[in-house]
This record gives structure tokens, C-alpha cells and sequence, in this order.
């Protein structure tokens, strides 16, 4: 079974959306508390868990239509897309080495999705 160009397309969104997951749930866990009612009232952590979640089902979406092994290297996009986001988000620095892995990152993705 070939894979469909849109469930690569799928795949990144997936992985730009999973990226919001993971700066909410570090913004909530700063607020993190074991209270039941502060739990549920940390609206940050709510919306990481929401970004974690919506993923899957687009993921699900992809799968139909292409191939695991295929797909799945995309996913790493997310590597990426939390590197900036924490930049912007979370005043988090980058230095060279964490470029070189966003280098490695895209040349690996790349690869993947020439050789499919």
C-alpha cells in the first residue's frame, strides 16, 4: 500500500498540534497541585492533555491511508515544532547542538519521505 500524500500532511499537523500539548502541560505543571478541584481548574494542563490527545484521532485518520513505517518518522516533526514553540512560549535558549539535532531531525524525515 503506497501512502497518500495527505496522510503525511496529516502526520505534521498532528505533530504541530502534539507540540502545544507538551508547552501547556509544562505551563500547568508550574501549577500543578494534588487537589482534585485545583486539578481540574488548571485550564493549562486541560488544554496540554486536549493538544496530547487530538493527535491520536488525526494519527488514526493517517493510518488508513498509508503506511506505519512511513508515517510514524514524521511523528518526530514534533521534536521541531517544541524546540521553537519553547523558544517563543517558555523563553527557553537554543544552543548549536540543539540545532544540529533539528538538522538531523529534518535530513532524517526527509530521507524517509524520499524513500517512500
Amino acid at each position: 500500500m503506497a501512502t497518500e500524500l495527505y496522510a503525511i500532511g496529516l502526520v505534521l499537523v498532528s505533530g504541530f498540534i502534539g507540540s502545544f500539548g507538551a508547552i501547556f502541560l509544562k505551563k500547568g505543571a508550574n501549577n500543578l497541585s494534588l487537589s482534585i478541584t485545583k486539578l481540574f481548574s488548571n485550564w493549562e494542563l486541560l488544554l496540554g492533555l486536549f493538544f496530547y490527545a487530538l493527535p491520536v484521532f488525526l494519527f488514526l485518520v493517517a493510518l488508513r491511508a498509508g503506511e506505519l513505517s512511513v508515517l510514524y518518522p514524521f511523528v518526530a516533526t514534533i521534536y521541531i515544532w517544541i524546540s521553537l514553540l519553547s523558544m517563543k512560549f517558555l523563553g527557553e535558549k537554543m544552543n548549536k547542538w540543539k540545532w544540529l539535532g533539528i538538522i538531523s531531525i529534518t535530513t532524517g524525515v526527509g530521507m524517509i519521505g524520499l524513500g517512500s
